[in-house]
C-alpha cells in the first residue's frame, strides 16, 4: 500500500480516533512530453540562478543557485523580502495540521458539486481506532449525512467534507477537500446575459422524452480519454516515420438554423440531429461511486444564498 498523504485524527465533539489518509486520484496518461531544442533534440534543464545576474548581464550564462541556498520570500515592500525558513513553517500554530476537528454535519445533497475539489480514502489508523470509525462510519451512512471539518496540508488549511459510501464491500470513508466560497466566481456574472425564451411546452416534453431514453447507470469504465489515444497514435507515427494522422472531421458550422422541433424528434426517434452514434452509447451523466455522495440539490443553500466573490 502507498504512504498515507496524511495521518491524525477525526475529533466529533469526545469522540476521537486515529485516521489515515490516501489520495484516491492518480494520473495515468502514457504519454510524457520533456522540452527539447527543435536544433539539436536535446533535452532543455532549467537552472534557477539570481534575479541580479540575470538583469546585469542577460547574454552571459548565470552560475546557479544551490537547493540548499533557496528559501521562501515573502515581499513586504516592492524588491524587499522577509525569508522564511522551512522549520519555521513546520512550527506554525495550526491545530487542523494534526487534527480533523468536525464542525458540524450536513446533509450530503446540500453540498453543491462546484465546491468539491479532490477525493481521497479515509481508513483507520490501526485496528485500535476500527471499533470507532466503524461506528462513525455506519452512523454517516444511515444518517445520510457528511461530517465537515478542517485539515491542514499542502502549504494550507482546506474545508474537508467526510462521508461514507453506499456499497457494504467498502468498508472505509472517503474525503473531499472542498473550495472556499471566495475561490468561487459569482455566477451571475456570467449569466447575466442569457437572453430569456419562452419554453415550448411540445419541446421541453420530448425534451424530458429524450433524457429518459438516453439515462443509463453510470459506468466510469466506459468512458475513455481520447485525446490520449490520439497522442499515442501520432507518437507511434512519428517514431515509425509513417504518414502522420489527421483530424478529418469538419467543425460544425455556426450560424445555421435548425428546428429545434424536428430535431428533437429525430433524436427522440432514433435519428442523428446533429449528434454521432458514439456519443448516444455513452451514458448520462450520474453520479458515480465517490461523488455520488455529495450530489447537487435544486434547494437554495446557506452557501449558495450568499454572493460570491469574483476572482
Amino acid at each position: 500500500m502507498a504512504r498515507p498523504y496524511w495521518s491524525g485524527q477525526i475529533q466529533i465533539s469526545l469522540v476521537s480516533f486515529g485516521v489515515k489518509l490516501f489520495v484516491a486520484t492518480e494520473a495515468k496518461g502514457e504519454i510524457r512530453f520533456h522540452q527539447i531544442s527543435r536544433k539539436t533534440g536535446e533535452r532543455v534543464r532549467h537552472q534557477k540562478v539570481l534575479a541580479s545576474a540575470r538583469e546585469e548581464a542577460p547574454d552571459e550564462a548565470a552560475a546557479p543557485v544551490e537547493k540548499d541556498e533557496i528559501v521562501k520570500g515573502y515581499e513586504y515592500r516592492k524588491g524587499e523580502y522577509v525569508a522564511i525558513e522551512p522549520s519555521e513553517i513546520e512550527q506554525l500554530r495550526v491545530p487542523s495540521k494534526h487534527t480533523i476537528e468536525v464542525t458540524q454535519f450536513v446533509g450530503m445533497d446540500e453540498i453543491e458539486p462546484e465546491y468539491l475539489e479532490k477525493p481521497y480514502f479515509v481508513v483507520p489508523e490501526n485496528d485500535v481506532q476500527a471499533e470507532a470509525f466503524a461506528v462513525v462510519r455506519q452512523a454517516l451512512r444511515k444518517t445520510k449525512k457528511a461530517a465537515l471539518g478542517k485539515i491542514a496540508f499542502g502549504g494550507r488549511e482546506h474545508v474537508i467534507a467526510i462521508t461514507a459510501p453506499d456499497d457494504d464491500k467498502l468498508a472505509g470513508m472517503m474525503a473531499y477537500t472542498m473550495r472556499y466560497q471566495e475561490e468561487l466566481r459569482d455566477p451571475a456574472e456570467y449569466f447575466r446575459d442569457i437572453k430569456k425564451v419562452a419554453i415550448n411546452e411540445d419541446s421541453l416534453e420530448l425534451a424530458e422524452t429524450l433524457i429518459k431514453k438516453k439515462a443509463a447507470k453510470f459506468d466510469p469504465a466506459k468512458f475513455v480519454d481520447g485525446y490520449e489515444a490520439a497522442l499515442k497514435e501520432l507518437v507511434e507515427a512519428k517514431v515509425k516515420h509513417a504518414p502522420i494522422p489527421k483530424d478529418e472531421t469538419s467543425a460544425p458550422k455556426r450560424g445555421n438554423v435548425i428546428n429545434l422541433m424536428d430535431a428533437l424528434r429525430k433524436s427522440v426517434s432514433g435519428g442523428e440531429a446533429g449528434g454521432s452514434r458514439e456519443s448516444e452509447k455513452k451514458p448520462a451523466a450520474k453520479s458515480g461511486r465517490g461523488l455520488s455522495l455529495i450530489k447537487s440539490s435544486s434547494k437554495p443553500t446557506a452557501a449558495s444564498g450568499r454572493k460570491r466573490k469574483s476572482a
